[in-house]
């Protein structure tokens, strides 16, 4: 049987059975590129891999993606200020003093180290109306009921957030010595939070009296100069929170050795959380409880946090928001520009989801990507990043605990399973895409959804991808399936063991099924190898299917259990033709590809020869006996091309020289072999013989 020499056309077997969604939004996609035929197997394990995330280059089985599902907890958030509200003019607005004692307590825990906080009491000590801005649970509430309890007022009130910026004077009631704070108003762009009403606030208020408005990234303001609330360290609040229920200087300082608190507080968390983990910890100190409840309090925290955005019972956060919320978590660490854009295309499907009838209207200006960042917990930094045009220098974004990545994919899919018509939409628009990295970054994403619900992922999306006529599709469930196994799904293999051997099964689930074995087979080479052994004696005929067989191989012999897998070749009976062509096939191909895949680089099989000689001698007897094998095939055509541009490869590099120099002597067992070598190394390209080929004949033996 000839040896394959170039990819064949991709079977084009019917029109493909699930159709992106109809939506305007999708229009913002880039058109998918071409396809006339799959990617070489080769070429898209790089993309996978140059764009994956961390973690799943790592090889993960438990942290990020598996260990234990401690699902989202339900219940409220403690830690707040408690206000008794009494009724001030009228049932629409409330105000409530603030009691002493919670101001008391407040202020024992406080910590001002690393905060602006003096500057702020000076600021509004000059003013008597100041507006502190930041973003939610950074301690701005805290800090303004402080502010006003250290200006020595008589009393603090707590003003309703509904309260309109036009009525916000009326609402300020008659005493000396009095503090009003009202936490982040309600405000819209058409009546946001003015210059002039914090003038009328001013006027109506005595020399001893003051107002604190907190300001969130969603308050709109006009003509005000907000002031930015830089809050204490995590750490310091922890510890003083601690130290006012945990008296014993050494059992306190136990307690902040202890190596979950150390996680805690390198997992970038609020101070509303340090100040519940305080508690935590002094339960465990005062009654010895669980120290469980401790090792987990950060995972459940991030748990909580996520419940917190997609519940958003408050309506402060739009569904555009939500939809950012998932974009960057499927491009965790990938580039702020490519996250918003896609974000946008979620964005247009949830909406048809949530409601047909309105159109997804999304700004085409004025969204904040650093006020975007900070609701998302996310931080955006420069990264150059090594693309198919070269090094480029990029604005990435990213969680800040990349833990909520992961975490965050699982509750949308879990938890929320109206989600899914639009999530499955988007994964299916991104896999056809244009960009490698958005490929690849919906392949990783599927992938987390299936360690969570398989049979789910399975059915709605893999199999689906993996049935398409569009090869972009197929790749992405087959990248899909790798991704899923590396991060500890169970039965991925069983999967693809079942679509490979099933005659009944589709031929492009076999397809996919082979593709897998390439990517995953290395941590069960005998397994695998029989696998494609048995595949290619069924789909002999087959042209397309003897070709991804041969590119598994390819990879296979490419991988880290390469002298495995080539012992497991070569364990071929030599009567199984078709067997014995598939690993030539796929040894030859291997051997096309150099070190960085540099058009004359170190060749990758040469270099795995010359090593082999000292470290691994039965795979270089391997490697010589593939060699031998091809070289001695009636069409061996191929083979003496590659070895031709082994020649050229060594007369640029003299490593590469020496190492050619070791196997051809391997090469020749009899004088046929011996002549056709000679001939080959004369030849040359258009007459030029290279340099290093009149020193290679020198290595031939005699016969």
């Amino acid at each position: 049987m000839s040896t394959p020499t170039a990819d064949p056309q991709a079977p084009a077997e019917g029109p493909d059975q699930a159709e992106s969604p109809a939506d305007p939004a999708a229009a913002t996609a880039p058109p998918p590129p071409a396809e006339e035929a799959p990617q070489s197997a080769y070429d898209a394990r790089r993309d996978l891999f140059r764009g994956i995330p961390d973690a799943m280059r790592a090889g993960v089985g438990g942290g990020q993606f598996g260990g234990v599902n401690h699902g989202i907890s339900g219940g409220t958030f403690h830690g707040g200020v408690t206000v008794n509200h009494v009724t001030v003019g009228g049932a629409a607005h409330t105000s409530g003093e603030v009691p002493r004692a919670t101001l008391s307590r407040l202020d024992q825990v406080f910590v001002e180290d690393g905060s602006n906080f003096q500057d702020l009491l000076e600021q509004l000590r000059k003013e008597r109306v100041l507006v502190l801005t930041g973003p939610r649970f950074t301690g701005r509430r805290t800090a303004a009921l402080l502010l006003l309890r250290r200006l020595g007022t008589m009393s603090v009130h707590s003003l309703d957030r509904s309260t309109s910026p036009e009525n916000l004077a009326d609402r300020l009631g008659t005493g000396d010595a009095r503090g009003y704070v009202l936490c982040d108003p309600i405000t819209t762009r058409r009546q946001p939070l003015r210059d002039t009403h914090l003038l009328a606030a001013r006027d109506k208020l005595d020399d001893r009296s003051f107002l604190v408005i907190t300001a969130g990234p969603h308050t709109h303001l006009e003509g005000v100069a907000g002031h930015p609330w830089q809050p204490p360290g995590t750490a310091a609040v922890l510890r003083s929170s601690l130290r006012a229920q945990v008296d014993d200087e050494a059992e306190l300082r136990r307690l902040l050795a202890l190596p979950a608190v150390t996680d805690f507080l390198n997992g970038h968390h609020q101070l509303r959380e340090a100040a519940r983990f305080a508690n935590v910890l002094g339960r465990h100190s005062l009654h010895g409880s669980d120290p469980s409840e401790i090792e987990t309090f950060s995972q459940g925290a991030l748990e909580e946090q996520i419940q917190e955005w997609f519940e958003d019972q408050d309506g402060t956060l739009h569904l555009r928001e939500k939809a950012f919320l998932v974009a960057l978590a499927a491009f965790h660490k990938g580039p702020y520009a490519l996250t918003a854009e896609l974000s946008d295309l979620l964005f247009g499907l949830l909406q048809r989801t949530e409601d047909p009838a309105l159109p997804a209207a999304v700004p085409v200006f004025g969204t904040n990507p650093a006020k975007r960042l900070q609701l998302a917990r996310a931080i955006r930094y420069p990264k150059e990043e090594q693309t198919e045009w070269g090094p480029v220098t990029q604005s990435m974004a990213a969680f800040q605990d990349d833990r909520l990545a992961a975490v965050l994919l699982r509750e949308v899919w879990t938890g929320h399973p109206s989600a899914r018509p639009a999530l499955v939409g988007w994964l299916r628009l991104l896999a056809a895409d244009g960009r490698s990295f958005v490929r690849t970054r919906a392949a990783s994403t599927v992938a987390v959804l299936a360690l969570h619900d398989l049979p789910s992922a399975m059915a709605l999306v893999i199999e689906e991808w993996a049935l398409s006529d569009r090869p972009w599709l197929r790749i992405g469930a087959v990248n899909a399936l790798a991704l899923a196994h590396i991060i500890g799904t169970p039965n991925i293999p069983r999967i693809i063991d079942r679509w490979c051997a099933d005659e009944d099964a589709h031929a492009r689930l076999r397809w996919a099924a082979i593709r897998v074995h390439g990517l995953i087979g290395d941590e069960r080479p005998v397994a695998t190898v029989e696998a494609l052994r048995t595949a290619v004696r069924r789909d002999g005929n087959d042209t397309a299917m003897l070709l991804e067989l041969a590119q598994s191989v390819e990879l296979l012999l490419l991988s880290d259990a390469r002298d495995e897998v080539l012992a497991e070749v070569l364990r071929t009976r030599d009567d199984d033709r078709a067997a014995v062509d598939l690993a030539i096939d796929g040894f030859l191909r291997a051997c096309r590809h150099t070190e960085d895949d540099e058009p004359y680089g170190r060749p990758l099989v040469l270099d795995w020869y010359a090593r082999a000689a000292t470290e691994q001698p039965r795979s270089a007897r391997g490697i010589a006996e593939l060699w031998r094998a091809a070289l001695n095939r009636p069409r061996n055509e191929e083979a003496l091309d590659l070895l031709h541009d082994w020649v050229v490869a060594a007369d640029r590099d003299h490593t590469t020289e020496w190492a050619l120099a070791a196997l051809l002597p391997a090469l020749v067992t009899g004088a046929n072999e011996r002549d056709r070598l000679l001939y080959r190394l004369q030849s040359g390209t258009d007459g030029v013989v290279p340099a290093a080929a009149g020193r290679l004949m020198a290595v031939l033996p005699n016969y």
